[in-house]
């Protein structure tokens, strides 16, 4: 089979490779679509811990599929069932792990960071990921770019979890990327009246509103536009959804009393932000952060998705075959489209 494998920084391989054996506890799955993430892109451009000349790694922890094959010991799944796949492989047993956080697991696997992912016509999927889980029926009428999506989506419904959104809450979103659409599309179904969506990219923002026209879109002068949209009380949730630390510094300005501030978008290594904490203290600000995603939230929003309540098929705006994946990394990197998707025939 073909399989996209990283070999060190910016050394991305497609190649032939033995489809992968599964033992009796396991499962193969055919993928169908897998989509690019941010994490790909940086693994791409600064190289990964273990992975070099001798020891390749396949990327992609988004996808979804068909069963391929099913070990003679595995219940409850069969050949042919469409599935999309959590990424996140806990031990099962750790603190973290019984009280449903096993994306927090210490002994942590994750496809396409410690072990093989989906930019590949097949992958295996472990025994524990099958006990714990991590595979998911994909629902009638859900696609499978959408379920190859619906990992990123399940980290935002994390982040949403913690900020909230009450309705008639004014919420603030920088970075218009596929998260922020994510983030905003959460928002005007729990009833946001308005979401106010920030980038310098006026391609993207024009792209975001063409998806839903009650977007208000701003590319510059935003505390000005905060101030006029909130009659200078200013936002009630202020999300965070890129990885830039002069952007996390300035989220407070554009908070309201009582407001909720959420930093999706982690800083890369070696980058630091310095905040202003009196504006926590004066104003009374609620502070979160999330990383990753649990398996409640990937079926959550898997739910959201196939009972029509949020439709993010739309995102994926660029589709690829896994020989021009480097062109899919090249657009990801260069902010064009929203959301790069490997798809198989």
């Amino acid at each position: 089979m073909k399989a996209a494998r990283l070999y060190g920084k910016n050394d991305l391989r497609v190649e032939d490779v033995p489809v992968p054996e599964i033992g009796d506890d396991e499962m193969r799955v055919r993928v169908r679509a897998a989509t690019v993430c941010g994490t790909d892109l940086r693994m791409y451009a600064n190289g990964a811990t273990g992975v070099d000349e001798g020891h390749p790694l396949t990327l992609c922890h988004e996808f979804a599929g068909t069963i391929d094959k099913v070990g003679k010991d595995v219940k409850g799944y069969e050949v042919g069932e469409r599935v999309s796949v959590a990424p996140n492989i806990g031990c099962g047993v750790c603190d973290a792990c019984v009280s449903g956080g096993s994306h927090h697991c210490e002994e942590l696997e994750a496809f396409g960071i410690h072990i093989d992912g989906a930019f590949a016509e097949f992958v295996k999927i472990p025994a524990r990921a099958i006990v714990n889980g991590n595979v998911t029926p994909l629902p009638d009428g859900v696609s499978f770019e959408a379920g190859a999506a619906n990992e990123a989506f399940a980290c935002v419904y994390n982040s949403f979890e913690r900020y909230g959104v009450n309705p008639g809450d004014v919420v603030l979103i920088i970075g218009a990327g596929a998260i922020g659409m994510m983030h905003a599309k959460l928002a005007l179904m729990a009833g946001a009246s308005k979401v106010l969506l920030n980038d310098l990219s006026e391609d993207r923002l024009r792209g975001c509103k063409a998806i839903d026209p009650r977007i208000i879109i701003v590319s510059e002068g935003l505390k000005e536009v905060v101030d006029r949209e909130t009659n200078g009380r200013g936002a009630d949730v202020v999300i965070t959804a890129c990885s830039v630390p002069a952007v996390q510094e300035a989220a407070f300005d554009y908070a309201g009393l009582n407001g909720r501030v959420n930093f999706f978008g982690g800083l890369p290594s070696g980058k630091d932000a310095k905040l202003d904490t009196n504006q926590i203290h004066y104003k009374q600000l609620q502070v979160s952060g999330t990383t990753r995603s649990s398996h409640e939230h990937y079926r959550k929003t898997l739910d959201f998705i196939s009972k029509g309540l949020v439709d993010i098929d739309p995102l994926v705006t660029d589709r690829y075959s896994l020989e021009d994946v480097q062109k899919a990394f090249d657009s990801a990197a260069a902010q064009q489209g929203l959301k790069q998707a490997v798809v198989f025939d």
